[in-house]
């Protein structure tokens, strides 16, 4: 008998058929004897739909510029994730499977208080705990907590994965299933690969790599989280038949696992190729080369919350001046430009670029780390191309390099296949 934890998004509770097969997966876990606790999200479309109300609200009346109060604001986000829960446990009593619905100030999940974009602080799993020795399935609303003021605080988007890891350290899960509408993790997108394969496993470095630089399978709080506290994470398919899905020899059920390094007996050199279009490089042009320039630039953007990822400097031959470009989210890019006009007291009279139209891709593997070559392997591939490289990044088990946006889908083919990934 096991601990687990199962967690559908929304396409997998999207209406209340859809919730019975879920229930249908959650039956045959307790059949074979688990204790079994369920993280759900909103049903497909409903949080988009409470935004929009809350928006509504906040416009139609005195606030200035449609501003509302953070925490009223999470009160009604909330609700979606809470309407699910009942829903998931009264299809389950109506199975004859003892279930209850728990909300986040149950548990309780404690946040910290920022609203809206909450971080987990501590979960007691002991109630949730009793009440699953007690064969109760325990169906939790996630993406939600309590904070400090008592009030219900949200994790942010994709706030349910970060919940369904966060719940199964607490309460000592064997395993965490996150189901959603893949069956697993890619090589890299099939709809651009026919030829991608599904990854048996992969390491947490490697999971929360792909996680932040494009691949949409798992938030990276969560995995950054698993990482943390070692938890082993299935990543698998609701619209798999829930009778007729077994598991294999070692008692692993269909899809990829996510897991510590140790686990993965061996390494490929190349695991993924991933690639993200929420890119934007901005370009300074004929900045000043002296002390605290990159301060000076680099700066109020952190002040302002922009992330930024790559950066290169070039200086030019007489040292007096020097280019420096870097990458912003592309929602950040406008208020990125007038960040920048705004501290040109500080970084003078330069000329300021900027362009959306380009694409970060990325080769990600753990065996990198002991192979020479592979970077320089890339950079011919994609030069036979004919594909020019704006912007490079590495880390011991990436490399990313910035593009034209029109040459993302030969990029991510090219990549795949010089590293051996369509070969089955």
């Amino acid at each position: 008998m096991a601990r687990l934890v199962l967690k559908f998004g929304g396409t997998s509770v999207a209406n209340v058929e859809r919730i019975r097969n879920v229930a249908r997966h959650v039956a045959r876990e307790v059949k074979a004897g688990h204790q079994v606790a369920v993280v759900v999200s909103a049903m497909s479309g409903v949080t988009n739909t409470l935004v929009g109300y809350v928006a509504d609200a906040a416009a139609s009346g005195t606030a200035k510029g449609g501003l509302f109060d953070q925490m009223e604001y999470d009160a009604v986000v909330a609700s979606g994730e809470l309407v699910t829960s009942g829903l998931l446990a009264i299809v389950l009593q109506s199975m004859g499977i003892p279930a209850r619905s728990w909300q986040g100030w149950q548990i309780p999940l404690v946040t910290d208080d920022a609203h809206g974009s909450a971080r987990i602080m501590d979960i007691d799993g002991s109630n949730m705990i009793a009440s699953m020795e007690a064969g109760e399935v325990a169906v939790i609303a996630g993406f939600q907590g309590i904070g400090p003021t008592g009030r219900v605080a949200t994790l942010g988007r994709g706030g349910s994965d970060t919940s369904a890891v966060a719940i199964a350290a607490a309460i000592h899960a064997d395993r965490c299933d996150i189901y959603t509408d893949v069956d697993g993790v890619y090589t890299t997108d099939p709809r651009i690969v026919p030829k991608a394969r599904r990854l048996e496993k992969v390491a947490f470095e490697e999971m929360l790599e792909m996680a932040s630089l494009g691949a949409k399978v798992l938030q990276v709080r969560s995995v950054e989280l698993a990482m943390v506290y070692k938890v082993r994470t299935f990543v698998r398919s609701s619209f798999d038949d829930p009778d007729s899905v077994g598991v294999d020899e070692n008692g692993n059920p269909p899809g990829t696992l996510i897991c510590d390094e140790d686990e993965i007996v061996e390494n490929q050199v190349v695991t993924g190729i991933a690639y993200s279009k929420d890119e934007a490089q901005i370009s300074l042009r004929r900045v000043a080369d002296k002390p605290g320039i990159a301060s000076s630039v680099f700066g109020p953007l952190a002040e302002a919350n922009i992330n930024v990822d790559m950066i290169v400097q070039n200086t030019t031959a007489d040292g007096a001046t020097t280019d420096i470009t870097f990458t912003v989210p592309a929602a950040d890019e406008a208020r990125a430009r007038a960040v920048l006009e705004g501290a040109r007291d500080h970084i003078g009279d330069v000329a300021i670029d900027s362009s959306s139209d380009v694409v970060k891709v990325s080769v990600i593997g753990i065996g990198m780390r002991s192979h020479a070559g592979v970077a320089a392997q890339a950079f011919t591939a994609l030069a036979s191309k004919g594909i020019n490289i704006r912007a490079i990044t590495t880390s011991e088990i990436k490399i990313s390099v910035l593009i034209d946006a029109e040459y993302t889908e030969l990029a991510v083919r090219t990549l795949h296949s010089i590293y051996g990934l369509d070969k089955h």
